[in-house]
């Protein structure tokens, strides 16, 4: 074990902070640091956040970290929050002290902000790696955060054990959780800024979709609450804290945290290979047998199936073994 590694498991902040760039980064030293962290991972409840732009997930993370250490007040919390790319810096553009200023000073919280770095839907890749380093030094539960933007929203089911999806009347829809398969993915539903003239609107099309979603609820099923909020203020976040614990109660008991957990690490694993193999595609694509099959290409020698198919099973193959 290094001396990073161990100071990040006697609780050193900044060994932490440090710890979790370079697996951003994706160093040799933080890759060697996670694999020597790994056996003390798997015991934290990780969360996803997710929904659409505007319905206030930031104020209602905020929220519901305060509730969680009021409730238990020597618990360790972190908060990852995935914001979008800024094109110049590579770095994020939201920032995390800015939006979560009421629990940001907290010695019990380690707020992370991390950019999409163009992943699909804007999901950090390495997401799941910090949580990683969270997980190993303590901090349960885990709040990732999502940007509210296409693919991220359903991603985060794969990353998570329970999936909180936060809505608001008067986006544009009635609800915005028909879109993308968002329903499919909820394990709780929040109605946030519920002090607005549309929320019964709201609620009613949100039932009716829980309505078709679980027609029948079979016994030990469960089946989305709808919570209604107004996180500006604390109202309802008591209930939506009291939801997370019966979930995680819920997950242990049916034996669906071991078959979630599985899944974050399938995902992991293949992500982890998928980039390997991209890897080996971009310097492969600089050699000189693929130009020459380029060129037959440019000449129309050559169709681009055909091609692809002849440097991937002649060149590419063999070259990777």
């Amino acid at each position: 074990m290094t001396d990073l590694t161990q100071a990040v498991l006697n609780g050193d902040r900044r060994a932490l902070a440090r710890l979790i760039t370079l697996v951003e980064n994706d160093t040799g030293e933080g890759q060697q640091a996670l694999d020597g962290l790994f056996r003390d991972t798997g015991k934290t409840h990780v969360i996803g956040v997710t929904g659409a732009s505007g319905a206030g997930k930031s104020s209602l993370v905020n929220c519901l970290v305060e509730e969680i250490l009021k409730r238990e007040p020597d618990k360790s919390v972190a908060v990852i929050a995935v914001d979008p790319t800024s094109p110049f810096s590579g770095g994020a553009v939201l920032g995390d002290r800015i939006r979560m200023r009421a629990i940001a000073d907290n010695p019990h919280v380690f707020i992370r902000s991390m950019a999409s770095r163009g992943a699909l839907g804007g999901l950090a890749q390495n997401t799941q790696a910090v949580s990683l380093v969270l997980d190993a030094a303590g901090y349960d539960p885990i709040i990732i955060e999502t940007v509210g933007a296409g693919q991220s929203e359903v991603e985060i089911a794969s990353l998570a054990h329970s999936v909180i999806v936060v809505e608001a009347p008067g986006l544009g829809d009635d609800v915005q959780a028909a879109k993308a398969g968002i329903m499919e993915i909820a394990d709780i539903l929040v109605l946030n800024k519920a002090d607005k003239a549309e929320v019964d609107a709201a609620e009613m099309a949100l039932r009716s979709m829980l309505a078709m979603g679980f027609p029948s609820k079979e016994e030990g099923m469960w089946v989305p609450p709808i919570l209604r909020t107004v996180a500006t203020n604390g109202e309802g976040i008591a209930e939506v804290a009291a939801a997370v614990h019966e979930h995680s109660a819920y997950l242990h008991q049916s034996g669906n945290w071991q078959k979630r957990d599985q899944i974050r690490l399938q995902v992991l694993l293949r992500g982890l290979l998928e980039k390997k193999h991209h890897q080996e595609w971009e310097e492969f694509i600089h050699r000189d047998e693929f130009q020459q099959v380029f060129d037959q290409v440019i000449e129309r020698e050559l169709a681009p199936h055909a091609a692809a198919e002849r440097l991937y099973t002649d060149s590419f193959l063999k070259n990777s073994h």
